[in-house]
């Protein structure tokens, strides 16, 4: 993204904003650059969506850049790197006793001065302008909307605190909009594949209802409204209530299966698909053997298992896949947690944005689908390694399950192509060591597990 004035709002407005944001920023979940020092600001693009006066609150929409300097030594030593954010600004005279908590600062100087700026998404009446926006297609400054079917307006709306990456609004009980923090240029996948899969009428996956994007200097995908499962629960919760109470989670398991084998479907008849040669399969393997390499640089308690991981990555080069090894666009970080049940027992996928730390280009790259299915299966893993005592006969039944639903709806098992299900359930471990031991020590025996397991003989 290059550069830009705002429209309203004066580019006098960043020198003055920058010293808050070098606090705040940082403190934030969805902040990408954790642990590394920030070298500057630079204003993308800036919309007043509501404007500032005195007397009323107001609502400022910037993208802003934030540069981070290179490392000392390497490749990249002295290139600094940048992410582009999206921030929703509240501004006020003074802030009410309920919105402390979202409370940035005060300006001391700049078009701002004297006022208060606080995290606007915590303001009902500003969330709630957000709505009204998405009601009515079209421009707005710097910014586009749009929507595939009318909007119900005038609807409470409540942030939810759960959020890692991005940020999720509430309206009501019928609708949810996800706003991206992290921005990149282009068609965000968790609006693209959603409206692929709505066009190809699966009912799998909640279908947007409307969005909206930056209009300057380039297109990019800022926010997405859909329906809100109202009474929906999340696989991951559903997994352990299941193993807390004891109860065979199979049924469900198995239904999820199908529920995942439906929206793959729907998109490798939505959307391109491809066939991996040998030397694609080659390179997939070698990568995975890379991210090995690293990962043993990181954890050494993987290096007496490293030979079985690679034998594993290795054997799906000289394997015989099914369809020659089938590609296409997929979920790309599939887990319990992303997976939602209805009170009616009706089985959605949601989130399709992929792993938000790998680059947008990858994400939306074409890959097998077992890729997913590892996810979901490495999932039933963490929920019984969670549950005290370990239960993993529960792990191996829904595991199993869920298989046979993907088969039954399909008509493919993935545990027919044993090599490659291996590979990416073992990449995926790797992975899940790498994370454990850098964020959460205490959860490092769960993919160890998997790692001592996927790396043994005839695995």
């Amino acid at each position: 993204m290059s550069e830009a004035a705002s429209t309203r709002t004066p580019v006098a407005l960043l020198p003055s904003l920058t010293p808050l944001l070098h606090r705040w920023l940082p403190r934030q979940r969805w902040f990408a650059g954790k642990g590394r020092p920030v070298a500057g600001f630079s204003l993308v693009s800036a919309a007043e969506l509501l404007p500032v006066d005195s007397t009323s609150p107001g609502l400022l929409h910037l993208l802003i850049r934030v540069q981070h300097p290179g490392p000392a030594g390497g490749k990249a030593a002295g290139r600094e790197s940048a992410d582009c954010y999206q921030l929703l600004l509240g501004v006020r005279t003074t802030l009410p006793p309920h919105l402390a908590a979202a409370l940035i600062g005060q300006m001391d100087e700049g078009p701002l001065a004297g006022r208060t700026v606080y995290e606007g998404l915590h303001d009902p009446r500003l969330a709630g302008l957000l709505l009204e926006r998405l009601r009515t297609p079209g421009r707005f400054g710097t910014l586009r909307f749009d929507q595939t079917v009318p909007v119900t307006g005038g609807l409470p709306a409540r942030i939810l605190d759960a959020e890692q990456s991005n940020s999720s609004l509430v309206y009501g009980d019928s609708y949810i909009l996800k706003i991206f923090r992290r921005v990149y240029p282009g068609v965000n996948p968790d609006l693209e594949l959603p409206l692929a899969l709505a066009r190809a009428g699966c009912e799998r996956v909640p279908a947007p209802v409307a969005w909206y994007e930056s209009a300057t200097p380039e297109p990019a995908t800022l926010g997405v409204l859909q329906p809100y499962l109202r009474g929906s629960q999340d696989g991951w919760q559903l997994a352990l209530k299941a193993l807390a109470a004891d109860d065979d989670f199979t049924e469900e398991a198995q239904a999820l299966g199908r529920a995942t084998a439906e929206v793959h479907t729907a998109l490798a008849a939505a959307l391109p698909t491809m066939t991996l040669s040998r030397a694609q399969t080659w390179h997939l393997a070698t990568a995975m053997n890379e991210r090995l390499d690293a990962a043993v640089r990181a954890v050494p308690d993987l290096l007496p298992y490293a030979r079985g991981l690679r034998d594993a990555f290795d054997a799906i080069t000289g394997a015989e896949l099914n369809g020659g090894g089938h590609a296409q666009r997929i979920h790309g970080d599939l887990h319990l947690g992303q997976t939602l049940r209805t009170p009616d027992g009706l089985w959605s996928v949601i989130d399709f944005e992929g792993e938000p730390a790998r680059p947008p280009a990858e994400r939306r790259r074409m890959q097998p689908p077992v890729r997913d299915i590892a996810g979901i299966l490495r999932s039933f893993d963490y929920a019984a390694r969670s549950h005290r005592p370990w239960n993993p006969a529960w792990a191996a039944r829904c595991r199993a399950a869920y298989c046979e639903g993907y088969a039954e709806a399909s008509g493919t098992d993935p545990r027919a192509e044993p090599e490659l299900l291996r590979a990416y359930e073992t990449d995926k471990a790797v992975y899940e060591v790498v994370y454990e031991a850098r964020h959460r020590p205490d959860w490092l025996p769960v993919p160890m597990a998997a790692i001592e397991r996927l790396a043994g003989p005839g695995q």
